[in-house]
């Protein structure tokens, strides 16, 4: 049983049906005894960091996703619910993240090519970083399989994390992992057959 987390920002009811076609029971839910309950936890976003991290502290819920993450309960970031899962961002100003994953949000404006749109939306490889065994999030996925993007801002200074890469005028984080926590830039519930595959593999975890 996965518990999305609702702390008012992401796509919340797509994911419950993505979760349905799969054949996997998830719920919507800001209640932290049902977060407890969960057997997985889901941390969607969308939109601008600072104000998902402000209605993510504002919401009481992170003091019992640590506790769960820390107890060693699996959690998916998505989106910018990966980006949260980060130490900070630079997003229009500093902000703290929740630190479960060192690195830091940075614009893709500064290290893409100029003439390259952004925000960058669209299907994109996937790359699997060659020194590291493929991770089980990925376990039945293959090399340059497509996911579905839409993002300004990406993930850096964070390789020990990351198990994931795409190519977009350069090399950007796609997907990071820390023992039981694990996040992805792209959006599995909008990348049909791959993402549905990647759903599956974090039930398994």
């Amino acid at each position: 049983m996965t518990a999305i987390i609702d702390y008012g920002v992401g796509n919340l009811y797509s994911l419950c049906s993505s979760f349905r076609f799969i054949g996997e029971e998830a719920f919507v839910t800001k209640d932290p005894e049902m977060i407890r309950t969960a057997d997985r936890l889901i941390l969607p976003g969308v939109g601008a960091f600072e104000d998902a991290a402000k209605k993510l502290f504002a919401s009481g819920l992170v003091d019992v996703i640590r506790e769960e993450v820390n107890n060693g309960k699996p959690l998916l970031g998505i989106c910018l619910g990966m980006q949260l899962l980060f130490e900070k961002s630079f997003e229009f100003g500093e902000h703290e993240g929740l630190g479960f994953l060192k690195g830091e949000i940075r614009p893709i404006a500064d290290v893409i090519d100029k003439d390259l749109k952004i925000p960058h939306i669209g299907w994109n490889g996937l790359h699997f970083p060659k020194e590291k065994e493929v991770h089980p999030l990925f376990a039945d996925l293959k090399e340059n399989d497509c996911v579905y993007f839409v993002h300004s801002f990406y993930a850096t200074n964070c390789e020990d994390s990351v198990i994931a890469t795409t190519e977009y005028g350069a090399e950007l984080t796609a997907a990071t992992a820390n023992k039981n926590c694990c996040g992805v830039q792209f959006h599995p519930e909008k990348s049909g057959e791959i993402g549905m595959k990647i759903l599956k593999a974090f039930c398994k975890m």
